[in-house]
């Protein structure tokens, strides 16, 4: 075999695949019985061709090329026949009989030297040189090629169907244009010494089979995976090799070199270095053709598959459902049929794309046929497979029912065998086939997608129920807010009742306070006024009477400011809008809170900001809160003789005025900070708390529109922090 012979094996194999495939798998078809027709007299053209360039015999080669004509006159009109019948033309019936009578008068001519004159010698073997009526066959052929292409264009333009209009365009890049490359074989068969370019048809050839396996051609329920198409490619690319390697064996023999177990390893790693990246490279192509994309919308499939399980929304899941599968299948539309809850039938519940809510769309009823064919079979309707079945009324109802909505595919939505609902799938926008792996994904969807639905079918009729029992519930309850009312009432009433016996301490501090100095003034001032009154007016005064009285204004004033702490902090107005400086409530408060700590070994480390502005608020009720907050922390700190730090600021980023208590004592256990602001929660004994001091502070701080926390700190102790907004006026 000369290298001249590897485009018509490469042909020959091309036309025999397709032989044995049709036989195999295609049903018996008038169109798919043409076609195997049409590639028989291929496969006998090229065998012939075969033969010649590789045999001695002239006169062999003359005899067998003039039985192969015999019957490859007839490939002219079995060519129109076929494309007639694959495009559905029926008018032109004299047409095909002309071909079929001009084809029988050219077979009467093919064992004559008319037709085939003889074999001539040319660079790449023998090939028939054509008698005087030869011109007749190519005549005939230029001509139903040309036929052909123009009603294949026609078709294609006037095609409104993608899918339909992506395989007639393959027809015409594949089986089409075979005519015409076959056409220039006429060349070497005038006696022109070219290298017949018909030769090259398993270039098409191979264009139709992409087109077969892909967009199923010829309805023959083929759609490749591209592990097979990976295999048959390596094959492929195998036998390639070995022909390099016979092809190189012949060339070299004339060198010595080529005998030798290093030119063997040399060419063997040369050609691997070649294959493998070629291999590569072709299965890149293969992906770009066959998945566009498919990688991708799995992805997103499945995420959206995660996300819908989780929601009980049943507009959301039509919604995601609908949306995910329109842009990731990039279909014309996707439209889901929901069981109506009435019994009647399916509702549109949610549409996208180009026929997302058509008229004749918007309910379909239990006793359509498509429905029945759903709940008969359970399983994705497919319509190019419903197309294959055996023509029953059936059959045709649900083909009907199919194009009456623009479906490619019905994908049922089951839950425990019961046919809740189905998506309609218009055409690919690419207009290529769905492939097995399509299916599996939109199967698996359509498996949790009938699940989501029923649970929230489930979670709407429970929340149904629970409004007709909240309904019951509001009417069972009014005693209950009553209840509440009165319990909040009480609260504040605790509140106020908390507030009094803050203020009753608040005046028996004070009390004690001014016992003292005001015994010590009203002494000494009725000692004063005795001594004045027996002193003659002429006798100078004694300078320790000065002093004494000194003293006595001193104490006087020391008693006027405790009096005034006192009226401020007693104050119980509700109004909240007066000014109020922090520092004055803190210093109030710790000065009555002085009988506290005074005969105790606690310090007080007391740092105040000058500038703290004034904010809006009741004297009394933050005075109330400080003297809380201030209190615990003398307590905390009463047995271990720690040190309590207050502290006031200014906040210019939140605008607010802070303050600050913190205590070097024991500090607050970790599993009980989270109650501490709870009413009637206290650590202290019976007797000696009642559980509503820093409930009531927080309640308080609250109104003004701020927030009491409990610092986590590493060091020991407590510490409390009261933020309350400033006054912006």
């Amino acid at each position: 075999m000369n290298i001249y012979s590897i485009p018509p094996l490469l042909t020959l194999c091309c036309f025999l695949g397709l032989v044995v495939l049709t036989i195999v798998r295609a049903e018996r078809t008038k169109a798919n019985i043409l076609f195997l027709i049409i590639c028989i007299f291929g496969s006998f053209l090229y065998t012939d061709i075969l033969f010649a360039f590789n045999t001695k015999s002239a006169e062999t080669a003359l005899l067998i090329s003039r039985i192969d004509h015999f019957f490859i006159v007839f490939s002219i009109p079995v060519f129109i026949h076929f494309f007639h019948t694959y495009l559905n033309i029926s008018g032109r019936k004299w047409l095909v009989y002309l071909a079929y009578g001009y084809a029988a008068f050219l077979m009467c001519l093919t064992p004559t030297p008319l037709y085939l004159e003889s074999m001539q010698k040319y660079f790449f073997g023998f090939f028939a040189r054509g008698g005087r009526l030869y011109p007749l066959l190519g005549i005939g052929g230029f001509f139903v090629s040309i036929y052909v292409l123009v009603i294949i264009n026609t078709a294609i333009r006037c095609e409104k169907s993608s899918i339909r209009k992506n395989k007639l365009k393959y027809v015409f890049a594949g089986f089409g244009i075979i005519g015409l490359i076959n056409g220039l074989n006429f060349f070497p068969n005038l006696g022109y010494s070219v290298y017949p370019l018909g030769n090259f048809s398993f270039i098409p050839l191979i264009i139709f089979a992409v087109g077969l396996l892909k967009h199923d051609l010829l309805d023959m329920g083929i759609l490749v995976r591209k592990s097979l198409l990976y295999s048959l490619i390596t094959a492929f690319l195998t036998c390639i090799y070995a022909l390099l390697i016979i092809i190189a064996d012949k060339a070299f023999k004339i060198y010595h070199f080529s005998d030798s177990f290093y030119f063997t390893v040399l060419f063997f790693i040369l050609v691997a270095l070649i294959f493998g990246p070629l291999k590569t490279k072709v299965q890149a192509i293969i992906d770009r053709i066959f998945s566009k994309g498919k990688y991708d919308y799995q992805k997103t499939i499945k995420e959206v598959s995660r996300m819908i399980a989780s929601v009980l929304d049943l507009d959301e899941i039509a919604r995601l459902l609908t949306q995910t599968i329109f842009k990731a299948m990039r279909v014309e539309h996707c439209t889901l049929f929901l069981r109506d809850l009435s019994g009647t039938g399916f509702i549109n519940y949610s549409s996208r794309g180009k026929y997302g809510n058509p008229a004749y769309s918007v309910s379909i009823v239990d006793n359509s046929s498509i429905v029945k064919f759903m709940e008969e079979r359970l399983q994705p309707v497919i319509k190019r497979r419903i197309m294959r079945l055996k023509t029953s009324s059936e059959t045709q109802d649900v083909l009907n029912d199919m194009e009456n909505i623009n479906a490619e595919i019905a994908l049922p939505l089951i839950f425990k065998d019961t046919l809740n609902g189905f998506i309609f799938l218009g055409e690919k926008l690419s207009g290529d086939l769905f492939s097995s792996e399509d299916l599996d994904l939109l199967e698996t969807l359509c498996s949790q997608s009938a699940l989501a639905i029923e649970n929230a079918h489930s979670y709407k009729r429970l929340d149904e129920l629970n409004r007709n029992l909240e309904e019951m519930v509001r009417e069972r309850t009014r005693s209950l807010n009553e209840a509440l009312i009165e319990k909040e009432r009480t609260q504040d009433q605790l509140i106020r009742s908390e507030s009094l016996a803050a203020i009753g301490q608040l005046v028996a501090g004070t009390a004690h306070e001014l016992n003292n100095p005001l015994t010590s003034v009203s002494s000494l001032m009725q000692s004063t006024i005795e001594d004045l009154t027996h002193v003659d007016s002429k006798v100078s005064l004694d300078e320790g009477l000065i002093d004494d009285l000194k003293f006595a204004n001193k104490e006087l004033d020391r008693a006027r400011t405790i009096v005034s702490s006192l009226l401020g902090l007693s104050r119980q107005t509700q109004t909240y809008t007066e000014p109020v400086n922090l520092n004055t409530v803190v210093t109030d408060a710790l000065r009555i809170l002085s009988n506290e700590y005074k005969h105790s070994d606690i310090e007080i480390s007391e740092n105040y900001d000058p500038d703290l502005p004034e904010i809006q608020g009741n004297f009394a009720n933050l005075g109330q809160v400080t003297i809380n907050i201030i209190k615990n922390a003398i307590q905390a700190v009463a047995d271990s003789r720690g040190t309590v730090f207050l502290t006031t600021g200014f906040d210019k980023n939140k605008h607010e005025v802070v303050f600050t208590c913190r205590d070097t004592g024991p500090g607050i256990p970790k599993s009980i900070r989270k109650d501490i602001f709870k009413p009637f929660f206290t650590t202290k004994e019976v007797g000696k708390g009642t559980g509503l001091g820093l409930y009531i502070c927080h309640e308080i701080v609250q109104r003004h529109n701020g927030v009491i926390t409990l610092k986590e700190t590493d060091r020991q102790g407590a510490c409390f922090i009261v933020r309350l907004p400033a006054d912006k006026a």
